[in-house]
């Protein structure tokens, strides 16, 4: 038998870590933005995406993947880092965090949704692979991508007309 893992297997893979540390992300993100008008859609896009995140698992399991740890780790390790970055504050939230934030979200939705495909585009060739829950998935995926889209517009917007004008940037309110 061979033990060297399959191409699918390590692609799935990589997204699984992808989607815990997009998760956490999500998590951390409405937890900073709990409050405000950007909470609640954060913290409702966060439980989708662990949902989905079990979709990928119940998949994997399916197709007889096996779930790497190590993959995981990684992943953890690459969100904790992603939380290093130059914003201009040093001790404090900076508005770009929200604007930084929201666009590696909508980046971790984009890269579901590229998996969803795979998998769609797959379906014909394996029977394992329920072809309308992937299809529902990557519905879902093309939504949160819409509203995180949505969100980072408007906030980046405000940000940067803040920032140009010297008044604090006031939170948005959306749905």
């Amino acid at each position: 038998m061979n033990s060297r893992p399959s191409l699918l297997g390590i692609y799935l893979n990589d997204h699984l870590a992808g989607a815990g540390s997009g998760v956490e992300l999500l998590r951390r993100t409405a937890r900073a933005q709990r409050g405000t008008a950007l909470g609640p859609p954060l913290a409702s896009l966060a439980l989708e995406v662990a949902e989905d995140r079990e979709s990928l698992l119940r998949t994997m399991a399916a197709l007889d993947i096996p779930v790497r740890r190590s993959r995981i780790t990684l992943g953890r390790l690459a969100e904790r880092a992603g939380r290093l970055k130059l914003n201009g504050r040093l001790f404090s939230r900076s508005p770009l965090s929200d604007v930084l934030e929201l666009e590696a979200m909508r980046l971790g939705v984009e890269g579901k949704a590229c998996a969803w495909r795979s998998l769609e585009a797959l379906a014909d060739a394996d029977p394992r692979i329920d072809l309308v829950r992937v299809q529902g998935l990557l519905r879902r995926a093309e939504r949160q991508i819409r509203i995180l889209e949505a969100l980072r517009v408007e906030r980046a917007a405000q940000v940067f007309t803040a920032d140009r004008t010297g008044i604090a940037p006031v939170l948005y309110s959306h749905p």
